[in-house]
């Protein structure tokens, strides 16, 4: 089903291009760099290419007549170097800001030098002063000299289509990390297609994407389209820095809809790597079948994106058939196809699965690499069987393929899961007799593993070791061991641990300060939190949806609804979706105060924004009304919910029964324990409990 295009309110903002122009402008010298030699100058011919290899051809270009002309063309040779030596030594500055005077005439009076330099190039195709600004761009050194020849062709009206010479400038200073220049270059032209795409391409490749999807939407409001490749380098940003999720790449499709793009195959797979990453396997999915459709063939790395997807999810069956995909289209699966599958087997807990994958690859002539063995000692840790993970450290050393502190810290991590925290020392004695040093994510995971256990002293005596080998904390340091002491009841050395890290030099960051605001409204310090919220603040670190669903839910559980109910608001206010887990935090504070009026509306709200009711907020709901004594309407939730396909628990049911003891109708109790075992629920101790407690009273109501 192909996604609906949003209001217009849900598009990007756009943004006002003069924004960066508030700051001072940053001037170049520029001299003819070594790279661009006399004879490279000369060199420049007068076919210029994209990237892709074909020749641009802009509207304005005079078209030649024929095929003899274009082989002429070719061929002739220009010697640009008296030009280059002239702006290489005219000592002016470059300027990347606007011109004050780019709307005048062309001079009237030049220098004898000058004016016979014009002569000479006024015969010069606009193609090959193309090929040569590429040319001079190819080096970042020289950008500085590329936009001088710039400036002297609009000065002497010697070339057209200037806008493809400020889009290879702009192209240039993009792929040079001088955003801010590209910004400036922009103000010299009125922007058109050709340097909006420029421009976005690249505040996409220095990832600064909110620049990148305001251009865009900017573009759109000039009444020009944007294309396939702006979105592909987008997607692809958003990739490589991991900060692609499900609701931003459905908005970006919605907006590719609404602007009738064709897909092109590489859109599609970057879409579908994208909702891999993102972990939305169905949309993933979705996509592959629709490359499929059109007859295009997916690319093996995305292939390999959506079967780490599945396997990550638990659908190993379809992680298989897309493994075997490969290897019927003719193709040998390389390393990373085999650590696809093999993660999804080593997530299942499937250990003879996953070593069958290895299996496989050696027999094929496959070298596993580092992280096979790390996925493959994880199985083996998972299982408990610590002597088969120490045999693949073996293997690796015997593969020369050296194990890193990550391989230790992936172990030690599994016996943190499995609660075998003494077992840290045996993991760091088997890293040294390696030969590995620790690194800053083991010595993290070490100190989560500790303060997991309440081993406070275990775990500052490891910050102070990683400290005396000279690793610097990072905020995942800082944010352990500050949560740590929280969970345990020492707060108060949770606010000096907040204070040394920011003398450290280590910001804080919203994780830090959702860990601190939770602490302070368990003991209802408001007055605190609303002093860390105001640090936020000032700090320049914005609230985000963690933020608030602990607020809604601290408030919530102090009766504080009115606040609970304002966070919900400015949230909605500054742009961010409220989840599931936030109204099930409010609604289960109504729950527990009996109103049940108050839960109904929230649930109604958490409705109209869109979420699908999970099975904690229904239950809240039946205790807000087993609470408030209306047992008709938590009977009511059950048919909800049996009605839109979610199965009721032994929560469920239990909370039925205490709705039915509240309201004195012992008798009906039974039943709905009969239904309990009828449904699969296995009834728990309380749910045992509450059934004797009803055939007790009954038992003495017929005495």
């Amino acid at each position: 089903m192909l996604l609906l295009p949003p209001p217009v309110s849900a598009r990007f903002p756009s943004i006002q291009i003069a924004s960066p122009l508030q700051y001072h402008h940053h001037h170049y010298r520029f001299q003819l760099p070594p790279t661009i030699t006399t004879t490279a100058a000369a060199a420049a011919v007068a076919t210029t290419t994209s990237s892709s290899g074909e020749p641009f051809y802009p509207s304005s270009k005079r078209r030649l007549d024929n095929e003899n002309d274009i082989v002429s063309l070719r061929n002739r040779r220009y010697d640009f170097t008296p030009l280059l030596n002239f702006l290489s030594n005219s000592g002016t500055p470059v300027d990347f800001g606007p011109d004050p005077d780019s709307g005048s005439a062309s001079p009237t009076s030049l220098g004898p030098e000058e004016f016979q330099l014009a002569e000479s190039y006024r015969a010069v195709p606009a193609t090959v002063w193309h090929s040569l600004l590429k040319s001079l761009c190819s080096n970042s050194s020289s950008i500085g000299l590329a936009y001088a020849v710039v400036s002297w062709l609009q000065k002497h009206n010697l070339c057209f289509s200037y806008e493809l010479l400020y889009s290879i400038l702009i192209h240039a200073l993009g792929r040079s990390e001088k955003l801010y220049e590209a910004f400036l270059l922009s103000q010299r032209q009125t922007l058109t297609p050709l340097t909006y795409n420029a421009l976005i391409g690249a505040c996409a490749r220095n990832d600064d994407l909110e620049k990148a999807l305001n251009l865009m939407a900017r573009m759109r409001q000039d009444g020009f389209p944007s294309d396939f490749v702006n979105y592909s380098l987008v997607i692809q940003s958003l990739t490589r820095k991991n900060k692609i999720d499900s609701p931003i790449l459905q908005k970006l499709y919605r907006e590719i809809e609404c602007d009738k793009i064709e897909l092109d195959g590489q859109l599609l797979n970057d879409i579908i790597v994208g909702f891999a990453k993102a972990g939305d396997v169905n949309q993933a999915m979705h996509f592959l079948s629709v490359v499929q459709a059109v007859g295009l063939s997916p690319k093996t790395a995305t292939l390999i994106a959506v079967i780490s997807a599945l396997g990550s999810s638990g659908r190993i069956v379809e992680a298989e058939a897309l493994f075997e995909e490969i290897k019927g289209g003719g193709l040998q699966p390389r390393t990373r196809a085999y650590n696809a599958l093999l993660k999804g087997y080593v997530k299942a807990g499937s250990l003879k699965d996953a070593e069958s994958v290895v299996s496989e690859m050696e027999k094929n002539g496959v070298s596993p690499d580092e992280h096979t063995y790390s996925l493959l000692i994880d199985a083996y840790a998972n299982a408990g069987r610590w002597e088969s993970a120490r045999i693949v450290l073996k293997e690796m050393e015997a593969s020369n393929v050296q194990p890193n502190s990550y391989v230790f810290s992936r172990i030690l991590a599994s016996y943190r899961d499995r609660g075998e925290w003494q077992k840290t020392f045996q993991v760091l004695r088997e890293m040294k007799s390696s030969g590995v040093k620790p690194d800053r994510h083991f010595y993290n995971v070490m100190i989560d593993t500790f303060g997991k256990f309440n081993c406070l002293d275990h775990a500052m005596a490891t910050f102070e070791r990683m400290l005396s080998e000279e690793i610097q904390p990072d905020n995942v340091t800082w944010n352990t061991l500050i949560d740590s002491h929280c969970k345990s009841g020492h707060l108060d050395r949770a606010e000096k641990l907040f204070e040394e890290m920011q003398k450290s030099g280590c910001l804080p960051c919203a994780t830090t300060y959702n860990i601190l605001i939770n602490s302070f409204g368990e003991q209802e310090r408001w007055d605190d939190v609303k002093g860390l919220l105001g640090k936020m603040q000032c700090q320049g670190v914005l609230p985000n949806v963690v933020t608030y669903t602990t607020l809604v839910d601290i408030y919530g559980r102090s009766g504080r609804f009115n606040d609970a109910v304002e966070c919900l608001e400015v949230m909605k206010s500054s742009g961010l979706k409220p989840s599931s887990t936030m109204y099930n935090a409010l609604i289960n504070a109504y729950a527990q105060r009996g109103l049940s009026e108050q839960a109904l509306n929230a649930f109604r709200v958490m409705r109209g924004d869109g979420l699908k009711p999970s099975l904690l907020a229904l239950n809240s709901l039946v205790n807000a009304f087993g609470e408030d004594r209306r047992d008709a309407e938590a009977f009511a939730v059950l048919q909800y919910m049996q009605e839109n396909g979610l199965k009721p628990d032994v929560v469920t049911y239990t909370t039925l029964m205490k709705a039915l003891i509240r309201v004195d109708k012992f008798d009906k109790v039974p039943a709905v324990y009969e239904e309990m075992i009828l449904s699969g629920c296995n009834p728990d101790r309380k749910a045992r409990e509450m059934l004797r407690s009803a055939l007790r009273y009954m038992k003495q109501k017929l005495k």
